[in-house]
């Protein structure tokens, strides 16, 4: 064999093994020969309304072994149903409740949910997510109505606890198994009671205001009267020492009477400087001259 009929052979051989290879897979995976299960998945295999078995590990299985001959004909007179069996959630906005006072309230509930049987999923009910929906917002109705106002604003975990306990045991029959459940939100659905409470909550907030600011006006009328008592005593103590600070300082000054007599006698001249009067200084020997003077000043005051 030579090197051209080598090659020839390689190059057919890649070929089939590139495109006949997975014809081949395919048709035996037609035929029901072997199957594959995808992670987080199942696969339920009826057979003339029969269910025949039922897959859900992931992996490679080769289904003779577990249907026996008629996992040859399944794919052809039969059906294969892919369950998905992850995880999966939903939350329902504002299902309609009354509390204990008759306020109309509204409850969003989230949930989540899986599926536990393939086979009651399939085959029990027609539309199981509906029937869950369904299911979770009437428990959400039954089990929360006439719950006191303030039990229901702020107790969510007893009451996501109550709606669960109600709700698990009839999933179950749908091949529905419910993960965790949490009372997300409350609220009011009348919006003429919303404007009630915040008409209520906005007078309150300005009585509040109007209380701190009257006391605050009350406490700075307490400060300051004190204040202006403690001045007041502190004035009249400084008033009442004057005199007598006075009284001591001429009493030292007036003992040596010279140096009293200079002191009255600068006073008087201080004060004469500071007045409005006029001064005329005569020289001496001029005793006739005064009166002219005074006489001239008096005529001047009357014209």
């Amino acid at each position: 064999m030579g090197f051209g009929t080598f090659l020839f052979m390689a190059i057919l051989t890649f070929f089939c093994l590139l495109i006949g290879f997975p014809i081949l897979l395919f048709v035996m995976r037609l035929f029901g020969v072997y199957d594959v299960v995808q992670e987080r998945t199942c696969h339920v295999y009826v057979l003339f309304g029969n269910v025949l078995g039922v897959l859900d590990d992931p992996g490679l299985y080769f289904l003779p072994f577990r249907l026996g001959l008629a996992a040859f004909v399944v794919r052809w007179f039969g059906r294969c149903h892919v369950v998905d069996l992850r995880l999966d959630q939903e939350y329902l906005r504002s299902q309609a409740v009354n509390s204990e006072e008759g306020a109309p309230m509204g409850i969003g509930v989230w949930y989540e949910m899986f599926v536990s049987d393939p086979v009651a999923y399939l085959f029990r009910n027609i539309d199981p997510r509906g029937s869950l929906r369904a299911n979770v917002a009437s428990a959400a109705v039954r089990s929360l109505s006439n719950m006191p106002l303030e039990q229901m604003l702020e107790n969510r975990h007893p009451m996501s606890r109550s709606v669960r306990e109600e709700v698990s045991p009839k999933s179950h029959e749908w091949g529905y198994a419910l993960g965790s459940i949490y009372i997300r939100k409350v609220h009011f659905r009348d919006a003429g009671m919303l404007r009630q409470i915040e008409e209520k909550v906005v007078n309150r907030l300005r009585q509040v205001t109007s209380a701190i600011r009257q006391d605050g006006a009350n406490q700075v009328s307490i400060i300051k009267s004190n204040a202006d008592r403690v001045a007041s005593v502190e004035f009249a103590k400084a008033a009442a020492m004057r005199p007598r600070i006075v009284g001591d300082a001429l009493r030292q000054i007036t003992s040596d009477p010279e140096v009293g007599g200079a002191m009255f006698e600068i006073l008087e001249t201080e004060r004469l400087l500071a007045g409005a009067g006029e001064i005329t200084l005569l020289p001496k020997g001029a005793g006739g001259l005064a009166p002219l003077l005074l006489a001239g000043e008096a005529g001047r005051q009357i014209g």
